[in-house]
């Protein structure tokens, strides 16, 4: 079921959100997900949303504003990550229960801006932008695909690194993955703004975990030809933590055919962790 919700917060578009189950007893705390960059609130759509729905939990995926269905009231090249953090707030802010906020890529680095201003029960990253930025990923892909590079920038194309199956699954999934998934996958990419990856992921907008209270898992995987696992365990430093690390898994954990060990980490990480997370501040005691 896709709903369209209307935003709460000044400045934020309305936003797509597909909102499936119901907080229960066990569960009484939404989950809210965060795509990463080039998709939309569809990658959950396919396996998340339904898991967790299913396990008692009211799961909630957003598609940032110019992606999906969500409009932007400017260009996307030209939305920020600040953006994309007012329009978590936006659908956060209009819970009846502050959630747990899951970002996957990008989506984790909006994640974690979130939850520098914002009390939540607990925060998730999945192959998240670590608080250093995108630099060395994107040097990696300078070295590996130069000119692929010079043209994303003389063009502005922000597709380069997932517009074919062999670029998609080299950055977004392992070479175990099916075709079908890779080329599912490409078929639904869309373009990314230039502001968010070339400018805030790499310098001028990076995480502060210094500034974050809330508990995080910090998750990644083994084969991911974006976020390094020393990136990812260095995420987990930050944030005091000990990384998860799925093998032979993708930069998509949540397409990849190994997605369901990953959501039963989580529920499993949210069980374990209940009273602290449970225990979260009302919303009318939001500051």
């Amino acid at each position: 079921m896709a709903v369209v919700r209307e935003a709460i917060e000044s400045g934020s578009p309305m936003l797509e959100v597909i909102d499936k189950g119901s907080c229960s007893e066990s569960h009484p705390v939404p989950l809210l997900f965060v795509h990463g960059a080039w998709h939309a609130a569809w990658c959950w759509d396919e396996h998340f949303l339904d898991f967790f729905a299913d396990k008692g939990y009211r799961a909630l995926a957003v598609s940032l504003r110019g992606h999906g269905s969500s409009p932007t009231p400017k260009p996307l090249r030209s939305c920020s990550i600040a953006d994309y953090v007012v329009d978590v707030a936006s659908v956060a802010n209009s819970l009846p229960m502050r959630p747990v906020v899951i970002g996957h890529s990008m989506g984790g680095g909006v994640v974690q801006k979130y939850l520098e201003t914002h009390e939540a029960p607990a925060g998730v990253l999945l192959a998240s932008v670590p608080p250093q930025g995108i630099r060395g990923a994107m040097l990696r892909f300078a070295r590996r695909h130069p000119w692929l590079l010079v043209k994303s920038a003389l063009t502005g194309d922000t597709m380069a690194t997932v517009s074919t199956p062999v670029c998609a699954r080299e950055y977004m999934f392992s070479p175990q993955t099916p075709e079908p998934i890779v080329i599912d996958g490409v078929r639904r990419f869309q373009q990314e703004s230039r502001r968010a990856i070339y400018v805030d992921m790499m310098f001028r907008n990076l995480p502060r975990p210094e500034h974050v209270t809330s508990l995080v898992l910090v998750m990644g995987a083994e084969d991911d030809g974006s976020i390094s696992t020393a990136e990812i365990r260095a995420t987990a430093h930050e944030y005091h933590t000990e990384p998860e690390i799925f093998s032979g898994m993708g930069h998509d954990m949540m397409l990849e055919p190994g997605w369901a060990d990953v959501a039963e980490r989580i529920h499993n990480w949210l069980n374990a962790n209940r009273v602290a997370i449970y225990s979260c501040p009302p919303p009318n005691a939001r500051t």
